[in-house]
């Protein structure tokens, strides 16, 4: 459920039809600072909240042009520009040695555990393949705009992949994680 709110803001630009894209970025900002808000009065510290910094960033530069020029050039990467913007932040969080996930793990995760080298080695590796899915997504979402085709299905398709994969990845990753520490530590018993 973590990633599923991290990623809210984003989910809301991707199904608010194309050509409202101005009410999409204006909605998908106030979803952004609403989850801000909303995870900071619950305690939240930055380094849960960096993708939702990023996100309510971006969508208000990106509403400011759509409500400026709603016919601008920028329509047509916009998807392309949020996966971009996405892979820069989780970069970004690697280069810096904060990958985004550990803020979101740490929500689940017990704090003498939030230390140790594999708990933050299971962020990088889980941080970096969405880094990757968000690059690549990018890229791919870039030509479908250069070739025409920035709003159609197989962009759309490529959007959700963009998500379902990494999200996907990082289900089945913990798991594998989560049991093998179980298996080790009831051969130790």
């Amino acid at each position: 459920m973590s990633y599923l709110r991290t990623f809210l803001p984003w989910i809301v630009f991707a199904v608010i039809p194309s050509g409202d894209w101005q009410w999409g970025a204006l909605a998908a900002l106030v979803v952004a600072v609403g989850i801000i808000v909303q995870e900071k009065r619950s305690g939240a510290g930055f380094d849960a909240l960096v993708i939702e910094a990023g996100s309510a960033v971006f969508f208000a530069v990106l509403a400011a042009i759509a409500f400026t020029d709603p016919h601008s050039g920028v329509h047509d990467y916009s998807a392309a520009l949020s996966s971009g913007t996405l892979a820069v932040i989780a970069g970004l969080s690697l280069a810096v040695g904060r990958p985004f996930t550990l803020g979101i793990a740490k929500r689940t995760t017990p704090r003498e555990l939030w230390g140790l080298k594999p708990f933050i080695r299971v962020n990088v590796v889980i941080t970096s393949v969405w880094t990757a899915a968000f690059a690549l997504t990018a890229v791919v979402l870039a030509v479908l705009a250069h070739s025409g085709s920035a709003h159609s299905t197989p962009a759309t398709v490529v959007q959700i992949a963009g998500f379902a994969v990494p999200m996907l990845f990082t289900v089945r990753y913990v798991a594998h994680v989560q049991a093998k520490a179980r298996a080790a530590g009831q051969v130790a018993r």
